[in-house]
């Protein structure tokens, strides 16, 4: 695919991220109300489901954050594709592990109903499908029940729709965060930190590989630039 990078300056950098660099340890995993550690036999029982239940013609997923810039699993075709009745938007909560903590806890990218969103969809290697379908359910789904359960939407492309595999938030789970406005979302942004690294990161890191694709997303740019902002003002410009 050609780089289709605008010519747009962030204003997050990573001089902004590397402010924010901590040594975390890893504090295990995080119970929520309701929900325990997915076991192996989770993994497997979905990832089987989940590859009975593809397409006949191709087995594509649909990658909207950092699937986008960090995929688990191989593939040997990526598209621009958008998805109709669908948003990008920080309202997965909370995350006091991975990129959040017990005292600034983390807000993570889902798919929400509404609006539209522009990602890639990936064609899966089907020689390799089965472990890269385990690969993906334990990456994305390491809670049962999820917060954010795999479904099947239709994408847009250039070269034609397809049926692809997604991650989508559920309304009703107790991880839902959906009233936050922007600068609500920027502080938490500028703030938090976990083991495997700081949400300032995480969207420094999606928001300039959906640029270098030709994707711009107005409302994660706004809050690239309102993190950026807190930043500064908490360790100076």
């Amino acid at each position: 695919m050609a780089d289709r990078s605008a010519a747009r300056e962030m204003r997050l950098t990573r001089r902004h991220v590397e402010r924010l660099v901590r040594e975390i340890s890893d504090p295990g995993f995080q119970p929520f109300p309701g929900v325990r550690p997915a076991t192996d036999e989770d993994f497997d029982r979905l990832a089987a489901e989940l590859r009975q239940g593809a397409p006949d013609e191709a087995f594509w997923v649909f990658a909207y954050g950092s699937l986008i810039w960090n995929p688990a699993f191989e593939f040997v075709e990526k598209r621009v594709a958008l998805a109709r009745g669908w948003r990008r938007i920080f309202c997965l909560g909370w995350d006091r592990r991975f990129r959040g903590n017990s005292e600034n806890p983390g807000l993570m990218l889902a798919l929400d109903r509404g609006g539209q969103c522009k990602g890639i969809a990936f064609r899966l290697e089907p020689e390799t499908l089965k472990e890269s379908m385990d690969q993906l359910v334990r990456r994305e789904m390491s809670m049962v029940p999820s917060s954010f359960p795999p479904r099947w939407i239709n994408v847009e492309t250039e070269e034609g729709p397809l049926r692809a595999l997604t991650f989508a938030m559920d309304r009703k789970s107790g991880r839902y965060i959906g009233h936050l406005g922007d600068e609500e979302t920027a502080q938490m942004l500028a703030t938090a930190c976990g083991f495997r690294g700081s949400m300032a990161e995480y969207l420094h890191a999606t928001v300039e590989h959906l640029e270098q694709l030709g994707i711009h997303d107005r409302h994660l740019w706004k809050l690239q630039h309102l993190t950026a902002e807190r930043i500064e003002a908490m360790h100076g410009a």
